[in-house]
């Protein structure tokens, strides 16, 4: 396959590639009864890369979504945080008796940089969910060997791996493997049936949204005594940018998922940020900023102001707002005030149902590829952050054509290498300062 310089992805492309947007954005409206099939008859091998809170909860619905899926394998950089996660995913599959689907042994147990090596040789399905670095380029190697992929967000953090995205979509579709996306919003029928509503009009037109995700820090943690500086930041992976990649493309990315989804899949054609540390600004708080605020430009003059803060003893908001001609939505709310007012009623679960849909696809042979979105959408955050970063503002043709990566690149990563972000004498990590920083 080539590897183009630059990633294809103009607005031309989007007009191309409509079909397989259109199916997307109706992905969560598929009932589970379309992909029937003898769930259970078969064996699926399951394994774990990244064994944190996120993917110990999405191995859990893994299990739950198809009885003849089995754990067998987990790879973390710590091996305490792999012995928690399967105790905590067998405790969890206990209380319905299915524990004995959990069946890791000791020696499928994998530690360090490489571990996704052994856990993808020993899996049919993989779900990563890891430090936000490794995302695309351990998706790509999962489907290069032939193995279905559950990826969560963000699916990347700089353009080297949107590129790495970008080419691990296009395997997917080449070995008829399913590529399936941790954005759960798309997998949400009460928010399919909201956009379908302002799709139908009935707010009338689409003038601005307004995206907010502001809260507390994520997990803040003492050093442990004996971890190494690169053991301590990989512990506390997400107050690091070179591999969390900040809180635009972390918490923004689902906010901005669903602002695209409103858009019918558009891109941004500029967009200006602003970001930087107020008060989280300890070394625990690693070298990332605790708030950011970006304003995107779509076609047709609509404005996305969109908002996240990680801040402790602040006001806390996570919402999406569309504001149109004739009325508004709240997407989180399922909820739409106009002409006519409108509440969704019904219940449902994304988290679980992405993992439903993504076996029942595998057990069917009709292969779920959310490629589409999953560029495009953290493509659209890594501008913004960067736009922060840099005080700059930035075009889509910009982050299009660029390279950058932060250092290293995921797979030059290796076990006991100097940590590429090091501390000052007062202990704290240098910062990225607007009107300074270059990155593109």
């Amino acid at each position: 396959m080539k590897t183009p310089h630059h990633l294809d992805l103009t607005r031309r492309h989007f007009l191309k590639s409509s079909a397989t947007a259109a199916a997307a954005t109706t992905l969560a409206g598929l009932e589970i009864s379309r992909f029937a099939h003898a769930a259970g008859s078969d064996v699926l091998k399951v394994g774990l890369i990244g064994c944190g809170g996120r993917n110990t909860g999405a191995g859990a619905q893994a299990l739950r979504a198809d009885p003849g899926a089995r754990l067998v394998a987990m790879g973390d950089i710590f091996l305490e945080r792999i012995h928690n996660a399967r105790r905590a995913i067998t405790a969890e599959l206990a209380r319905d008796g299915k524990a004995d689907q959990v069946q890791v042994k000791d020696d499928h147990c994998f530690t360090g940089f490489d571990s996704y090596r052994h856990v993808i040789a020993a899996s049919d399905v993989v779900l990563i969910a890891n430090a936000a670095k490794f995302h695309p380029f351990h998706a790509h190697a999962a489907l290069a060997a032939g193995r279905h992929v559950f990826v969560e967000k963000p699916h990347g953090i700089d353009p080297y791996g949107i590129r790495q995205l970008q080419q691990a979509e296009n395997l997917a579709w080449e070995k008829q493997l399913c590529l399936v996306s941790g954005l759960q919003s798309r997998y949400h029928t009460g928010y399919a049936e909201t956009v379908q509503r302002i799709h139908d009009g009935e707010i009338g037109e689409v003038i601005a949204l307004e995206e907010n995700f502001l809260r507390a820090p994520y997990g803040i943690t003492e050093r442990k005594p004996g971890l190494t500086e690169l053991e301590w930041q990989c512990s506390t992976q997400y107050h690091f940018t070179w591999l969390s990649g900040d809180d635009v493309p972390q918490s923004l990315v689902h906010n901005l998922d669903r602002s695209r989804w409103v858009l019918h899949e558009g891109v941004p054609l500029k967009c200006h940020g602003l970001g930087g540390r107020s008060s989280m600004t300890g070394p625990q708080y690693g070298n990332v900023f605790d708030h950011h605020s970006v304003i995107y430009e779509m076609e047709g003059g609509v404005r996305i102001y969109a908002f996240c803060r990680t801040t402790t003893g602040c006001y806390d908001e996570a919402s999406s707002l569309v504001l149109g001609s004739k009325g508004k939505a709240s997407l989180l709310n399922c909820r739409i005030w106009g002409e006519k007012n409108w509440r969704w009623q019904g219940h449902c679960d994304p988290y679980q149902r992405e993992h439903d849909l993504l076996f029942a696809a595998i057990r069917s042979g009709r292969p779920i590829n959310n490629g589409d979105y999953m560029v495009r959408s953290t493509l659209t955050t890594i501008m913004g952050q960067i736009s922060c970063y840099t005080g700059q503002q930035i075009t889509w043709e910009e982050i299009n054509a660029s390279d950058f990566a932060y250092p290293p690149r995921p797979e030059e990563c290796r076990d006991g290498m100097e940590a590429p972000v090091q501390p000052g004498p007062d202990g704290a990590y240098p910062v990225c300062i607007p009107g300074q920083t270059r990155l593109i």
